[in-house]
């Protein structure tokens, strides 16, 4: 036999690994980044084993946090020292850093990964930050404290909730500037598009509600309220909210309500409430969209749900006031 022939890539070895991992079941591997506010540290997590691996600090009051589209660095808000930093992925060193103006929570990035688009909420504004040239090209008016933000899937739109006006905000990508405004409950929180760009939805925090626009005619469709047996209603805060790839489901992170509403995002029906740990915040997807990872700030640590069974499987103490979570494969 020539060995020359027949021995197997390492690539390959590594991608016929994953297919049977898939095959079978198995739990594929990927890394959990998580924000820690008091710690001023990002913790990460082995997503498919539940093990908090280690820790790094970064700047003052660490919150919203995304991964590049290379998945070689991070993005992270540190609220306090007014920047976003850029975290290299596998050494957790700051390599440099974004100017997004003060006071920088959420921010959300363009399809192509070139731009980010970061609520300044002591500015009313959206600025835009050219990730390559490490420059703000633009500052958008919008509403009052500004915070949850996204881009369309499409490129089209970038929307933006703005808690006290109690508006979403349309900014067309071609022009970057605001040509319509959708009113919504109070306390309009966090914004997720659906993957064909063809429905936005909004938590609002005080109403306890999250509302679902048609993104054609910006008006909308329906508002879905949450009722927990033997939680008050004051207790049930939307804020965080995550929808697969194929609309089959919603996750709503409640809050001081410890749950996680599961929503039929066809009907537009809530089909069950997943206990998890305390003032669950914010959450996001394996990505094979087999788990989803869950983070909880007065408990101070991860929940991990097997989306297959939606069942909480385990809690990760991951540090103090977890607040955004990335996943990188």
């Amino acid at each position: 036999m020539n060995r020359k022939h027949s021995a197997v890539p390492r690539n390959n070895v590594r991608l016929i690994g994953a297919v049977l991992a898939l095959a079978s079941g198995a739990a594929v591997a990927d890394t959990v980044y998580v924000t820690l506010e008091k710690d001023d540290a990002v913790a990460v997590v082995d997503g498919a084993t539940g093990t908090r691996t280690r820790s790094a600090k970064i700047g003052k009051r660490p919150r919203g946090i995304l991964l590049a589209k290379d998945g070689k660095s991070l993005y992270v808000a540190a609220s306090d020292s007014n920047t976003i930093q850029v975290v290299d992925a596998d050494t957790l060193k700051v390599t440099g850093t974004l100017p997004s103006g003060e006071d920088p929570e959420t921010f959300a990035m363009d399809p192509e990964g070139k731009f980010l688009y970061v609520s300044n909420e002591d500015d009313n504004r959206v600025t835009v930050i050219d990730i390559a040239a490490r420059k703000a090209v633009k500052e958008i008016p919008v509403g009052v404290e500004p915070e949850g933000i996204a881009v369309s899937p499409d490129g089209r739109w970038v929307v933006s909730s703005s808690e006290t006006t109690n508006m979403v905000h349309w900014i067309d990508r071609s022009k970057l500037e605001v040509v319509d405004n959708t009113l919504v409950d109070p306390r309009p929180r966090a914004v997720a598009f659906t993957a064909d760009s063809k429905q936005l939805w909004v938590s609002s925090e005080i109403a306890g509600t999250v509302t679902v626009i048609d993104t054609e005619t910006r008006q909308p469709v329906k508002t879905i309220p949450f009722k927990i047996a033997g939680v008050t209603q004051e207790k049930i805060q939307p804020v965080g909210l995550r929808i697969d790839p194929e609309r089959r489901y919603a996750y709503v992170a409640l809050g001081p309500a410890n749950r996680v509403a599961v929503i039929d995002a066809q009907k537009l029906e809530v089909k069950d409430y997943l206990l998890v740990g305390q003032r669950v915040w914010n959450l996001e997807f394996s990505p094979d969209f087999k788990r989803l990872y869950t983070t909880n700030g007065l408990s101070n640590d991860l929940s991990i749900v097997d989306l297959g069974s939606h069942k909480v499987t385990k809690s990760v103490a991951v540090g103090n006031d977890p607040w955004g979570a990335a996943v990188r494969p």
